[in-house]
């Protein structure tokens, strides 16, 4: 991840907001984000390669408003969680992606699983991540604590 700024003023340096985090490993490896002011799926081409190389390909793809708004919805349940583990108020076991534990997640994710692959005709873009923090923690429901700024590969 690159340096940390201020949240308020991404749109003047060109970083959009990136709205959901499904996959984390020493950095974003797939989501959602605004591209062009538009949703999109983004999924690193090279799975879990070294996310600070400033050259990493993600794939990206475009996602309908229902997509977005599914896919929000997961993620403020994964954020729920989040603040009650973070609280001590449960184990990680009752993680909702654990299949059985939160029937709306695991709806969610069946909905979700043909949006989430990457089509054919994806594009290829490197972003550049930037960190904020903000009150509230990583994960909130806006989204996680960072933004991207994307170019073609």
């Amino acid at each position: 991840m690159s340096e940390r700024g201020e949240w308020a003023r991404p749109l003047e340096t060109g970083f959009e907001q990136v709205y959901v985090e499904n996959d984390w490993y020493d950095g974003p490896r797939s989501g959602l984000a605004s591209i062009g002011g538009l949703p999109h799926y983004f999924e690193s081409v090279d799975g879990y390669a070294n996310p600070e190389l400033d050259t990493e390909e993600f794939l990206v793809w475009p996602a309908g408003r229902l997509t977005l708004d599914m896919e929000r919805e997961q993620w403020n349940i994964f954020c729920s969680w989040n603040a009650r583990y973070d609280a001590g108020e449960v184990a990680a076991d009752t993680h909702p992606g654990g299949r059985g534990v939160d029937a709306r997640y695991d709806e969610l994710h069946e909905l979700l699983a043909p949006q989430r692959s990457a089509p054919s005709d994806a594009r290829r873009l490197v972003p550049e991540w930037r960190t904020y923090e903000r009150p509230g923690g990583r994960y909130l429901p806006e989204g996680p604590d960072y933004l991207a700024r994307w170019r073609p590969a």
